[in-house]
Order: C-alpha cells, then structure tokens, then sequence
C-alpha cells in the first residue's frame, strides 16, 4: 500500500505547502497536494517536509572515510550522512597518487553501483601548492589528460566532478579532458588570477569548490577567483556554512550575489559526528578541537564536522529564507551535477525526504520510500 505522509509545511520547487501531504509509491513521489487528502488520513504527519539533502562534497563522516579501498569504511561514511538527512552524497577523495586514487575510485564506484552514493569527485591532485589547505604537498600533480583519462575509467562513469586549479601547469589539459569526458570542472584551491579564472569558464569549468576557502581573497582591483566565479551566471559556488569557514555576513552577500547559484556543502571529513580528537584526511593528520578540523602540524582548516543540515540551519540564521536556504542543499546542487530524480519534491521523484522540526533539526529521513 502507498505511504500517505502530511505535514504543516511542505517546500516543493514551486511553493510552501501550509498544509499538505505527499504520497511515495514504492521508490517515487507518486502525488502531491495542498490541504489535507481528500480520501484517507496520512500514516505519518510531522511539522515541515522537505527534499532529502544533497550534498556534493563529501570527505567521510561517522569516523570513516571516502579515502579508502574499504567498501565497508566507505559505506559507513555515506550511512552517517544519510541518517543526518544527507540522502543524496557524492563522495570526494583528496590528493593521492595516481595509482591510489584509481584504485579508490574503483572501490566507490562498486558503492554508487549499488546505490549508497550518488556520485564521486575528485579534489585533487591538481591543485596550487599555496592554496592547497590540508591537501598533502607531496601528492600534488601537474596536469596531464593520461591521468584524467586513467582515473575516468577506474570511476566507471560515476566521476561527476574534479577541482583543479586552472594556472598549473597542465592545468587547461586536465580541464579538456574532463570535458571531453562529460565530468564537471570545478575551480577551486587555486591561486588564479582574474584573467586564468575567466578563461576556465570559458573553458568549460562550472563550479566552484567552497567559493573562499583555497583561493587568494577578494580584492576591488583584483577579483580573481572569487569574484570572477561570484559574478558569472553560468557557475555554482559552493559554500561551506557551518560557522567555521565562513562568517555569517560573507554567507549572505554571496547568498544575494549569486541567487539561485548558491550549493551548500558540507566538506565533511571523518571526523564528523564524532568527539574531539585525532583523524586522518586522506595522508594528513588532522586535530579536531571544539568540533573545528585543522592540520595538525600547521593548523589549516581542514574540512568540515558539520552535516549538511547544520548549513541550513546557519545559512537561515545568516538572514537569507528559509525556502532558499533549503534550495541551497538540495534542488542547486541535485541540478548543477545532473541529479535530475534527486533534490526536488515532485511527482516522479525519488522518494527522498527529510522531516523537520521547529528547530529545523532532521527528525526522519526516508531514502528511496524507505525509512532510515
């Protein structure tokens, strides 16, 4: 029989339900409507329904991580992210040998074969050495299409998205390739001036990796990176809100700036979820203290320990609505890498949903009309 849920508020691309109930038949959105059903009482109501969350930019979590050979590791990682409300996750390996990075890109792929991610990407390893955050230096790479090409078929055609940074050396080679192979470039941990950035969009780049973290900042005379991608309507940006990399003033101009552009991320690392201590980020050794990752020989951020739904709560308390905060994690990212089932309340959709309480905290989460 058909799940019949309701709820005070129910956001759907087109308006806020108040009230209204959505009906999952078997893995899909079968209806939805306005009011209350005319028909039957709903087997579960709660006070607000939103899309499952979206998150495209993934490390680990629940103290595993996506930089294994581990299917088991892994999957704990996307479980952890799922049970928070994150029902779709793409997940990102950091810079890493050749070698090591095709052989857990093959591992991932057998996860989003099965359905447990949704996608991968790929943060490195070309990337600037200045800007490389808590990227290992001795694991960046000059651009080369042989690589790309290696690593696109170790993904068996789950690759959605790589980050590079334009003005290495290779660096344009690597973006042709990723194009050519139907992978979305991403700018980011880069030290790119305002002309090499331009010319990566042209060149096809469409995101950007957590616009201002790993890039030199925004200057009147001299935008660069940031805002050359704040200002291009052709590109995403990323945000990482989680009160940590960004100042709640900064959420809000690039929110306004870049409306309707605007990709919450997590970044999370292992470490997300779990106490204070001592993780790992790919080869690096990271210190969490007060719920804030750092390297921990030089005490660069690193990474997120924040869940998706956290950078809703942060970014609505930034000043920007509601409505678009929940956009912002969910039907933004599911659209800029081609998740076209995932991200949006509607008939025909994946029945991904999360409730919510007044305090905007994930209560449920139902992943695929099944409750997790």
């Amino acid at each position: 029989m058909d799940t019949l849920l309701a709820a005070d508020r129910i956001f759907t691309p087109e308006e806020i339900l108040e009230p209204g109930w959505v009906e999952v038949a078997g893995t899909t959105v079968k209806a939805i409507g306005s009011g209350h059903h005319p028909h039957r009482e709903p087997d579960w109501r709660t006070t607000t329904l939103a899309p499952g969350l979206v998150d495209t930019h993934v490390h680990g979590g629940g103290g595993a991580s996506f930089s294994t050979t581990s299917g088991d590791e892994a999957a704990l990682a996307a479980m952890a992210h799922q049970r928070a409300g994150s029902t779709s996750v793409i997940a990102s390996l950091v810079s890493a040998p050749i070698p090591v990075l095709a052989d857990q890109l093959a591992c991932l792929a057998d996860l989003c074969d099965d359905g447990i991610l949704a996608g991968l990407h790929l943060e490195g390893p070309w990337l600037s050495p200045t800007h490389r955050g808590a990227h290992d230096l001795r694991h960046l790479a000059r651009g080369n299409a042989a690589a790309v090409d290696r690593l696109v078929q170790a993904a068996r055609g789950h690759l959605r998205m790589a980050t590079v940074a334009p003005e290495i050396l290779g660096g344009f080679e690597v973006i042709k390739a990723l194009v050519d192979a139907d992978v979305l470039v991403a700018v980011g941990h880069t030290a790119a001036d305002t002309a090499t950035t331009e010319e990566a969009v042209e060149a096809g780049a469409r995101i950007a990796t957590h616009l201002f973290n790993g890039m030199p900042p925004l200057h009147h005379r001299f935008p660069g990176p940031v805002g050359v991608l704040l200002a291009n309507p052709s590109v995403t940006v990323e945000l990482i809100a989680d009160g940590v990399h960004l100042a709640p003033a900064t959420l809000a101009l690039a929110a306004r700036a870049a409306a309707g552009r605007v990709s919450l991320v997590s970044d999370a690392m292992s470490g997300c979820g779990q106490p204070d201590g001592r993780y790992v980020l790919g080869s690096t050794p990271v210190t969490v203290v007060d719920g804030v990752a750092r390297v921990t020989s030089s005490g660069a951020l690193a990474g997120g320990t924040r869940t998706l739904a956290h950078g809703i709560r942060t970014l609505y308390a930034a000043g920007v609505p509601l409505a678009d905060a929940i956009t912002a994690a969910t039907a933004t990212p599911a659209r800029a890498l081609g998740l076209w089932r995932r991200g949006r309340l509607v008939v025909g959709a994946n029945a991904d949903l999360v409730a919510l309480d007044d305090d905007l905290a994930v209560t449920r989460v139902m992943v695929n009309g099944t409750w997790r």
